[in-house]
């Protein structure tokens, strides 16, 4: 009669013990996944921007930096404007968020009118007032709207492309063609600042030759260094016009899986509490 009652707590405590590894093991495996979750969150962006045998080249940008983001809405403004829109970005929420006042945009950032000749208002969105069939008459192809272009194709690709045009006497409509976008329609606008380069060719193969690299023959107004940052610029606008509230999303977030890991701390703790008496 004792060994069976000396039995029964041991048995009991065996049980416990495997059922407390086990729970160790989840809590583990739960870790492990909130971790690699946070892992994939942060590096995602780091991702290449694919359909390009090119190598593209990674900019150093921050849209954090308002100036910057400045610089690159008013070189948008003034040189893709003419042609591209950004019909789902609005100039008040640009004006709010790159710290400028709308007297600001007003004066320097809005160069149209509404269908009545009235200047753009500041609460309208980013549009031009090239229509679709004159677009399509005059490139071959309606210019883009170009408000997620950094989502969809990558800030990578964008500054490398705006980087690659060279002079292509096959293209007789623009005379220039594109190493990231080969047979693109769309002209080089900045040719004259960072001046017009001419493709360096490798030894033929297989009857191809290809361009090895490109050279500048006739310079800009802008030193490579210059028209780099530059384009950067122009890069972290778009950037910043394909995700308005990366920044404040991202720092919110940083607050909430710091309070998920605070919780997830703080209910170990529980689980332990309840168990301590078990084992």
């Amino acid at each position: 009669m004792n060994r069976n009652n000396r039995a029964v707590p041991l048995k009991v405590k065996a049980v416990a013990k495997r059922a407390t590894q086990n729970e160790n093991k989840r809590f583990v495996l739960l870790v492990t996944a909130t971790l690699v979750v946070v892992a994939s969150m942060l590096f995602v962006n780091s991702a290449k921007a694919a359909g390009s045998s090119v190598a593209l080249e990674s900019p150093i940008i921050d849209q954090g930096n308002q100036k910057s983001l400045q610089r690159g809405a008013q070189a948008f403004v003034n040189h893709c404007m003419g042609c591209h829109s950004a019909g789902y970005q609005r100039y008040s929420r640009m004006a709010q968020d790159l710290g400028l006042s709308e007297d600001d945009v007003r004066a320097n950032l809005i160069f149209t009118t509404d269908a009545a000749g009235e200047p753009t208002k500041v609460g309208a969105l980013m549009t031009n007032t090239m229509s679709t069939e004159y677009g399509k008459q005059a490139f071959g192809v309606v210019p883009p709207n170009l408000a997620l272009t950094a989502r969809s194709r990558g800030v990578d690709w964008i500054y490398t492309y705006l980087k690659s045009y060279y002079l292509d006497p096959e293209k007789t409509t623009t005379g220039v063609n594109n190493l990231v976008y080969p047979g693109t329609a769309m002209p080089h606008v900045l040719g004259d600042l960072q001046g017009w380069q001419v493709p360096v060719l490798g030894e033929e193969a297989n009857g191809v030759t290809p361009i090895e690299s490109l050279a500048i023959e006739t310079p800009g107004t802008m030193s490579a260094d210059e028209y780099a940052d530059y384009v950067a610029d122009i890069t972290n606008f778009m950037a910043y016009m394909a995700d308005p509230i990366k920044q404040t999303r991202h720092r919110i977030g940083m607050w909430v899986m710091l309070f998920l890991f605070l919780l997830l701390g703080l209910t170990y703790a529980l689980k332990k509490e309840y168990w301590k008496d078990v084992v």
